[in-house]
């Protein structure tokens, strides 16, 4: 069945501004960086933004680090086809566990809306609901980080 995640990222800016910190390899850097991801990259080509990190596993309850192991792979690929559009997909490499979904942008009275629709899927009987309720919590996190990040990145500019 899978579980939704919708949330808004709303910033102080021109959607234009937006978009750009959205495809800068730099920032997305940054925001690995207070992620405190064990390792991570970024590659940004033709509007295809690529995030490949590994992040522990240590704070994942035990039936998940059994399923996972003590770290965890995460690929996400943004693809930017216009400036208010991207298709989003985000794989665990060897897991049975999936995000798709978009990433669009809204500018109104010089403030733009980034607003993530994802549905997180885990293939897995008994836990998957489980599994995909906590992917889904990370997500959210991940996604405050992102924002404060970006709010500060915008403001520095």
């Amino acid at each position: 069945m899978g579980k939704r995640v919708v949330k808004d990222l709303t910033y102080d800016a021109s959607l234009e501004e937006v978009a750009a910190m959205l495809t800068d390899r730099t920032f997305r850097e940054r925001v690995l960086e207070r992620m405190r991801v064990v390792r991570g990259s970024v590659t940004v080509v033709d509007g295809v933004v690529t995030i490949e990190q590994v992040q522990s596993s240590s704070s994942l309850p035990s039936f998940a680090t059994k399923l996972v192991g003590d770290e965890i792979r995460i690929v996400q690929v943004e693809s930017w086809r216009t400036t208010e559009h991207a298709d989003v997909e985000v794989a665990i490499p060897g897991k049975p566990g999936e995000m798709a979904g978009t990433a669009t942008l809204v500018e109104s009275g010089g403030r733009t809306t980034e607003r993530v629709d994802l549905e997180v899927t885990v293939r897995l009987p008994l836990v998957g609901g489980k599994l995909e309720g906590l992917v889904a919590d990370m997500l959210g996190k991940a996604l405050d980080t992102e924002h404060r990040t970006g709010v500060e990145w915008l403001a520095s500019r």
